[in-house]
């Protein structure tokens, strides 16, 4: 939903709101932790407990996995995230290190395939103050991009247009990434 700024409240500026309340009880799981599959918990330590269609897991590793983002910044937007709840990237194993890294190349080459990609941002937001949403279990994102993708919608509406849904997405990346094997 839309929204201007009401009247007497706050400064005005130029920009409108896109409201997305629905967000808010992920974002307030940010800090909790836990290894059961219990309401309240790490969303990431609950995906693993899910079944991958349910979870949106593409594909399980030994010590990471790698699933769809639930509020995309682009379709076929994932994140590879360790099993073990760890915040902090010098915390990870060595053996985490590496599949994580192994995992991320393959989620390249599998969005390649499903959805031929111009490029990826790739990276970790390490901390809440450097945007993660949930710095609690540390989680690499990997995101397609195309030419002309950052349309006059989020630089002038400041609404992201998503084409296509996260089941969909799903499906594809999961064939794509089975194909590499």
């Amino acid at each position: 939903m839309i929204v201007e700024a009401q009247d007497g409240v706050g400064a005005p500026d130029a920009l409108q709101r896109l409201w997305t309340p629905h967000r808010m009880a992920y974002i307030k799981r940010e800090g909790e932790s836990g290894t059961g599959a219990g309401e309240g918990q790490c969303p990431f330590c609950r995906i693993i407990t899910m079944e991958d269609a349910e979870g949106l897991v593409i594909a399980r590793g030994g010590t990471v996995y790698a699933v769809l983002n639930l509020y995309p910044y682009n379709p076929g937007h994932l994140m590879v995230v360790p099993y073990r709840h760890v915040a902090d990237y010098p915390d990870l194993t060595l053996p985490e290190t590496t599949e994580l890294a192994t995992f991320t190349q393959r989620a390249m080459l599998a969005s390649r395939r499903a959805a031929a990609p111009h490029g990826f941002n790739i990276g970790i937001n390490q901390g809440s103050v450097a945007g993660a949403g949930i710095a609690a279990h540390l989680h690499q994102h990997v995101v397609p991009r195309w030419g002309g993708d950052a349309n006059f919608m989020p630089v002038v509406g400041r609404t992201k247009v998503l084409p296509q849904l996260l089941a969909e997405t799903h499906t594809l990346l999961v064939d794509a990434w089975n194909e590499l094997s």
